[in-house]
Order: structure tokens, then C-alpha cells, then sequence
């Protein structure tokens, strides 16, 4: 009996480690298949993507960088393809000795050295950095040999930007660059799908259209998905969204106009706005001296920048839209339509002019003193009265010249598609007090009116205000925002894209009073101070011709220009319009410290003239005479511009030209 009992109790202990075991595979199979639900269900997508990842790589392609090129179709900045040779800092561990490892393979001069190290200051560790650009088909294939004894060293083939004009339009085209961190941080701020479009992209524009058109002109990235090996190494590509190029930028300006008036400047610094009055484009934009866009592509060596930023003649300042001048007596076309316009003279009404004007115990001189008689409006502009200019601005009074003036553009931002325009300084009584903080600074004072009516105290403009409100006034009072680019091209379909103008703007003028004014600035080019520049054109031009001073003169003393420095010395201004009855093309020129504008700017003027209206192009002996400020009528034999062939521009030495 004792025997059957241990037997049960060994049966009933028994089943309950069998079942103990059943439960623990049970859970252990539960827990299993739970897992592989999750993993292979829940997690399906996830893990699929991780798995992909390892074994896969998403390249980014960068697009090809849209064309530049004017309204005729010449080429201002292009691509072209090329090897660079690039090391990687964060992969490197002695860059110095890498460095000359690579010189018996691929030449490295001192200046890729110094660039290199400048970027290596500006960029990330991880990012690779070019050490040698336009490698010859013989260094790549020296360097391909060795390539296993360089990590972190690679040739990458990629395009390259060119300007192929050299410094033609330089500060109108601007040129890109490497993206600095600043810049890299902007694009943080992006939007995902503009941020997600510059991946891989190492270069942006850093001026001018390049900047302004930046993202029309950098296109739209590719990628590629690539197949890897467990070493990381490309196996196949698995599919790939090819990159599409940048849109082609059409510009309204003529590349031959536009390096014909460089070369007419010479030396000589200044600036010069061209349009066409009756849509707005910009037919020239000059801006003088020019530099070479070149330099700054692969990041601009140490000695060509000092040259460029020490200079005294500023070569990188766009005078066009940033340098700001009194506009001396063109002003007073604009001044003797208000008057007309708000009934304070009519074309009779004469002023005597004695050679001086008297305001309180000042005397403000007038023609070297040289007295003109009864004056009318129209003899005011033909003789360039001060006196008559004088007493009107006392009539008007600065708030009046203000209102009247700010529709033109004076003063005011025009809006070109162009980064960096300042504003200039129309004054007026309220413009004082928000400019100056002292009570005794923000009053405004009689005496200060006096000057404004010859276009100098507080005025200071830009070239393209004075442009732009002489477009204005050729065009009868109808007032067309300036602009610069026609259309952009699609790169694939080759079909152009409008930019439409804004709709015109009607000032309001009367008829009458403008032909006034018309006759008058008629009479400046017929008998006046710029006849014999224009002496025997086949057309009719209108134009007046101005002098501002650099540096404030005293009332009591006489302008010498001999005994001032040259950059002391008088601006030459001058402002037209041609055909006179029909307007085709309007401009504004300033030639700084040059003295008076009949002998220095109007020239050019009459030059620009005769290319746009007659399709004349200036000899070699005029060109070197207007240079030298020594051109009235042009001398030489004309070439037509036909003829004429598209070069870069020479004289050009550390991207400045040599002075």
C-alpha cells in the first residue's frame, strides 16, 4: 500500500511539471510569434526603410547653373565642365603633409594654397574643399594611380562658372561663390522644399543678377538612388529624378553698348543709366571702374582682393544704384516744370539775372559772376541760369520742390531687380527733423532752399533716379518703372517667359508745359553748352548738361579746380533723350571730379546716340580721345556695330583695370 501511494504522488507531480512546461512553451511561442508580428507587421515599413537605407545611398545632383545673356543673346555668364581636385579636413589627419604628398602628382601653386586655407576657416570639417580646380587630363590621371594612398582626397568633375566678357557688366551681372555659413544658415530657414532643392549645391550668387535671380538660376536637383556594398562602395544605381537646369536670364541691355561706354570712361570713375522710355528696359548699366567676376568664382586670392578693396577708386562700389551725387544743374529742367505745373512762372515771365543772387547777407554766385539779363524758362535751361533757379526754389519752397520732385523717382527705391539700391535724399522740412537729433539741426533754415533749385545742398541721387525721372520727362510726365531682365527661358523647352513691366504711370503734366521744358533741353544740344558735341547728327537730341560740386565751396570763394585734390574736384553730369520728337532712349551719366559735364559727359552721351539710334560704333582713335576727355564730335573712322566683335576686356590687372 505504501509503495502505490509514493507512485500517485510521483504521477500527480509529474503532470504538474509537464504542465508547467506546456504553459512555459506556450508563453515562450507567444511571445515569439508576438515578436515576429511586430517586427515583420507593425514595424514592417520602418525596418524596410532602415534595411534600404543600409544598403542603399540617396545622391543628390546638383543642377547645371542657368545662363546669362543680354537681349541680343550674347553670352554674359555660362558653364563649362572640369575637374577638380578636393580634400575632405575631417578625413584627413595631417593636412600639410597630404599636401605635399599631392605635389609631385598635381601642381599646387601658393595662391591654391592661401584659398585653400581661407575656406578652410569658412567651412565645416566635413565638407570637402577644392584645393586644385581645372585639373589637366594629365594630373587626373597621375593622381587616379595613386588614389589609394590619399582617404579623403578625391577628383569630382563638375561645372564651372564663367563670365566670358571678363569685366564687362561685372556689377550688373555679379558673380556667385562658395556658401558661407551665413548663408548656409539662411537656407536652414527655407522652406523644406526650396531647402531640400540645395542639397549638394556648394555655390550661390553673391551680386547682382546672380543674386537677384539666384533661385530661378540654380535649377532644380536631381537625385540618385545608389545600390551599396557592405563597404560602402557604389554597386549600381537603382533609379535616379534627373537634375534640370537653371532657367536662362535674358537681359534688356545690349553687351555692345554696354562695353562700348566702359571703354569710352577710360580711367575715369562715374556711372550711367540708359533706358528706353517707352517700356522701362535698361539698355545700359555702367558702373565704372569695373573688376573681373572671374576672380571671385573659386574664392579670390588675398592679393586680388587687397587690390580690389584698397583702392581708391572703389572699384566694387555700383555707382549706378549705390553712388549718390548732387545732380547739379539738371536739375533744373525738373525744377522749371514745377514751376510751370504749380503756377509760379509762366514761359514769359523773365528773372534778371546780374551773375548773382541775394538772400539776406548771403550773395549765391551765378555764371562766374556773368550776368545773362531778363532770363525766360526756356533761356534759363538753353544759358543754365542759377539766378533764375535760385529765386524760383525761394518761391517754391523746399516742401513743395519735395512733392513735386518724389513722383520722378527722386529719392525713392525704384525697385530694380537688383540687390543693394539706395535710397538717395530728397529733402524736405520733415525728412531734417527724422534725419538729425539735435533742435537746432532739424530746423530748416531759408538759406538751404537757395541751393536746391541748382540741384546741390541736401540733394544727393543715384544715377538710376536721375535716369529713370529723365525717362520720365521725355516720355511727357508718363513714369515706367525701370527693369532689367526681358524673359527667362526654360533650359529643356527653350521657351521664353515674359517679365511684364508694370503698368505705366501718368504724372499728369500738361501737355504745354512740358514742351516748355522739351524745347528748352532742345536748345542745350542745338545752341547751348552740348551743340557742338552733337554738332551734324541726323537726329535730334535734347539733353542738359550739369556741374556738381564734390566738396562744398565757400560763398566767398571762387572754384579753382588746380588747387584741390582730383577727388575734390567737380562731378560731370548730363542728362538727354533722343530722337528729341520720339523718344527711344534716355540716360543720365555722371564722370566724377572731372569738371564740367559739355566737355566730359555729354561726349559719351553723343556716342551712346549714334550707336542706338544710327548704329554707328566709335573708331579706335575716338574712343582713346573720350578717354581722355579730349573728344567733342567724333573724330576717325566709324565702324558699325554690326561689325563690331565681343571680347573680354582688356586693361585688366588683379581685377581691377590698370590705372
Amino acid at each position: 500500500m505504501k509503495e502505490l501511494r509514493n507512485v500517485e504522488a510521483d504521477l500527480r507531480q509529474f503532470r504538474l511539471r509537464a504542465l508547467v512546461a506546456t504553459a512555459a512553451v506556450i508563453v515562450a511561442f507567444t511571445l515569439i510569434w508576438a515578436r515576429a508580428y511586430y517586427l515583420q507587421v507593425v514595424q514592417y515599413e520602418n525596418l524596410n526603410e532602415q534595411a534600404e537605407r543600409n544598403r542603399t545611398a540617396v545622391v543628390p545632383v546638383v543642377p547645371m547653373r542657368g545662363e546669362v545673356e543680354d537681349r541680343n543673346g550674347e553670352i554674359l555668364a555660362s558653364n563649362y565642365s572640369a575637374y577638380t581636385l578636393e580634400i575632405t579636413p575631417s578625413k584627413v589627419p595631417d593636412l600639410d603633409a597630404v599636401l605635399s604628398e599631392l605635389e609631385p602628382l598635381v601642381t599646387i601653386s601658393k595662391r591654391d594654397r592661401r584659398r585653400f586655407n581661407k575656406l578652410l576657416s569658412e567651412t565645416k570639417a566635413f565638407e570637402a574643399i577644392p584645393i586644385r580646380t581645372l585639373l589637366s587630363d594629365e594630373e587626373v590621371a597621375r593622381f587616379a594611380a595613386q588614389r589609394w594612398r590619399f582617404p579623403g582626397v578625391e577628383i569630382r568633375a563638375r561645372f564651372f562658372r564663367n563670365y566670358p566678357l571678363g569685366a564687362t557688366a561685372s556689377h550688373l551681372v555679379g558673380y556667385i561663390g562658395r556658401i558661407n555659413q551665413r548663408e548656409q544658415d539662411e537656407i536652414e530657414s527655407w522652406p523644406d522644399e526650396e531647402r531640400a532643392n540645395y542639397r549638394g549645391t556648394d555655390y550661390i550668387g553673391k551680386l547682382g543678377i546672380e543674386q537677384f535671380y539666384e533661385k530661378e538660376l540654380h535649377g532644380e536637383t536631381g537625385i540618385e538612388r545608389i545600390e551599396t556594398s557592405a563597404g560602402g562602395r557604389a554597386v549600381r544605381i537603382l533609379d535616379s529624378r534627373p537634375a534640370r537646369p537653371g532657367r536662362t536670364i535674358e537681359l534688356t541691355i545690349d553687351a555692345k553698348l554696354q562695353q562700348m561706354t566702359e571703354q569710352l570712361f577710360g580711367d575715369r570713375r562715374g556711372a550711367l543709366v540708359a533706358i528706353d522710355p517707352r517700356n522701362g528696359e535698361i539698355l545700359a548699366f555702367v558702373s565704372a571702374p569695373t573688376f573681373d567676376p572671374n576672380l571671385f568664382v573659386e574664392g579670390i586670392d588675398v592679393e586680388s582682393w587687397r587690390a580690389l578693396a584698397d583702392s581708391p577708386d572703389k572699384p566694387l562700389l555700383n555707382r549706378a544704384i549705390r553712388g549718390r551725387y548732387p545732380p547739379g544743374s539738371t536739375y533744373k529742367p525738373f525744377m522749371g516744370l514745377a514751376a510751370l505745373e504749380l503756377g509760379k512762372r509762366s514761359p514769359q515771365a523773365t528773372t534778371y539775372d546780374p551773375g548773382y543772387w541775394i538772400f539776406g547777407d548771403n550773395k549765391f554766385r551765378s555764371h562766374g559772376d556773368e550776368g545773362l539779363g531778363n532770363v525766360d524758362l526756356r533761356t534759363s535751361i538753353v544759358k543754365s541760369s542759377n539766378t533764375y533757379y535760385y529765386a524760383l526754389a525761394n518761391d517754391l519752397g523746399v516742401d513743395a520742390i519735395h512733392d513735386f520732385m518724389a513722383p520722378f523717382g527722386f529719392g525713392q527705391i525704384t525697385g530694380l531687380d537688383l540687390p543693394g539700391e539706395l535710397r538717395g535724399t530728397l529733402p524736405s522740412t520733415d525728412w531734417k527733423k527724422k534725419t538729425y537729433k539735435k533742435p537746432e539741426q532739424q530746423r530748416w533754415y531759408g538759406g538751404e532752399t537757395i541751393s536746391l533749385g541748382i540741384g546741390q545742398g541736401y540733394n544727393a541721387f543715384t544715377m538710376l533716379q536721375l535716369a529713370t525721372a529723365t525717362s520720365t520727362l521725355a516720355n511727357g510726365g508718363i513714369y515706367r518703372k525701370p527693369r532689367l531682365v526681358m524673359a527667362t527661358q526654360d533650359p529643356i523647352q527653350r521657351v521664353d517667359r515674359a517679365v511684364a513691366g508694370e503698368e505705366p504711370i501718368n504724372l499728369g503734366f500738361k501737355p504745354e508745359n512740358v514742351a516748355v521744358v522739351h524745347q528748352g533741353l532742345i536748345g542745350v544740344a542745338k545752341e547751348g553748352t552740348a551743340a557742338r558735341v552733337f554738332a551734324g547728327t541726323p537726329y535730334q537730341s535734347a539733353g542738359k548738361t550739369g556741374t556738381a560740386q564734390a566738396v562744398t565751396i565757400g560763398q566767398k570763394d571762387k572754384y579753382n579746380a588746380s588747387k584741390l585734390d582730383e577727388h575734390q574736384r567737380d562731378h560731370a553730369l548730363y542728362i538727354a533723350f533722343a530722337p528729341a520728337e520720339n523718344p527711344q532712349i534716355a540716360l543720365a551719366i555722371v564722370v566724377e571730379n572731372a569738371g564740367f559735364g559739355a566737355a566730359q559727359a555729354a561726349p559719351i552721351a553723343r556716342r551712346i546716340f549714334d550707336y542706338w539710334l544710327v548704329g554707328d560704333y566709335p573708331s579706335v582713335q575716338d574712343i582713346e580721345a573720350s578717354q581722355k576727355g579730349q573728344a567733342s564730335t567724333p573724330i576717325g573712322v566709324k565702324r558699325r556695330k554690326e561689325d563690331i566683335q565681343l571680347a573680354p576686356s582688356e586693361g585688366v590687372v588683379g581685377g581691377i583695370k590698370n590705372r
